[in-house]
């Protein structure tokens, strides 16, 4: 359904755009997957799940419980014990490989955790944090949240199978936000960003600059302007057009419901590239799925 604050009305308060660094990035990413994603509703079925999600999430899940420990029982085998336990196993190819990787993962926690000082309590862990601006309301989970002396570091857990660089962490959106919404939030500076690569051990960082991080929010700003404009022109053209009940999603087709598709594609284009061999939407997609194969859910290991 169209919600009417959706539209607004002469002379209300601007509403402000709620969004998570996720939600900006879909969007840059492909808009035909933001739509599906963040605008139908109920949204299309997605394909099968990613091995390499299940895998990330259990290797947050056990870094964030074993932080939840008394001190005295943070140790590297409780880390890995945590791993195994909360192990989640969906996308694998067969239980062979789920083990396989399970194993491979409790290595990785129970070094990573070898070299912390368990007394060393972060600020925060899966910690929400938010900030405003005039046009954006965006919030996000950071995975740790350090204090050294005054300053605030956001820690990023990665489990990714490609090497990272600086460039990965001064170009990442996300971390940026997430320091500007921890420095709001706790009021102590925050400029360094961490990505922690578990499967390496390799810790990579980067210390913003005021400017840096200015730069990244008026970034947001805009992708969220672009973002507001097409769903309001949708809410706008189903309104004027085929009716409220035929907004995007609301008949469960996820195909646009009986509103002209060729409007639907001009406000919510579809980005083809390689990233359509991995889009949980693609099944909907004839652009992506004709020109680039499906992955297999475990293609990502």
């Amino acid at each position: 359904m169209v919600s009417v604050d959706q539209l607004g009305f002469e002379g209300m308060p601007r509403r402000l755009f709620a969004a998570t660094p996720s939600r900006l990035n879909a969007w840059l990413e492909c808009p035909r997957r933001y739509r599906m994603t963040y605008v139908d509703r109920p949204p299309p079925r997605k394909g099968p799940p990613w091995a390499h999600n299940s895998l990330g999430a259990s290797v947050h899940n056990a870094l964030a419980g074993w932080w939840r420990l008394p001190v005295a029982k943070r140790t590297p085998d409780a880390a890995g014990r945590l791993l195994v336990t909360g192990w989640l196993g969906d996308g694998y190819r067969d239980e062979v490989q789920s083990k396989e990787i399970r194993e491979r993962a409790r290595e990785w926690v129970v070094r990573y955790v070898d070299v912390l000082d368990p007394r060393d309590e972060p600020l925060g862990v899966e910690r929400i944090v938010a900030t405003k601006t005039e046009a954006l309301a965006v919030r996000g989970r950071i995975d740790r949240l350090d204090g050294r002396g005054r300053e605030l570091v956001v820690v990023d857990y990665k489990t990714g199978r490609h090497a990272l660089s600086t460039d990965d962490a001064r170009g990442s959106l996300a971390l940026a936000l997430y320091a500007l919404a921890a420095e709001r939030t706790l009021r102590r500076p925050c400029r360094r960003v961490e990505l922690h690569h578990l499967p390496t051990g390799r810790v990579i960082s980067w210390e913003h600059p005021p400017e840096s991080l200015q730069r990244h929010l008026r970034r947001a700003e805009e992708i969220a302007a672009e973002c507001s404009a097409a769903e309001a022109a949708l809410a706008e053209a189903a309104l004027a057009g085929t009716g409220a009940a035929d907004v995007p999603g609301s008949a469960g087709r996820g195909d646009g419901g009986a509103m002209e598709p060729a409007v639907v594609d001009t406000l919510f284009p579809p980005r083809v590239g390689t990233q359509c061999g991995w889009c949980d939407f693609r099944a909907h997609c004839p652009e992506g799925s004709v020109r680039y194969p499906a992955r297999e859910p475990w293609a990502g290991l």
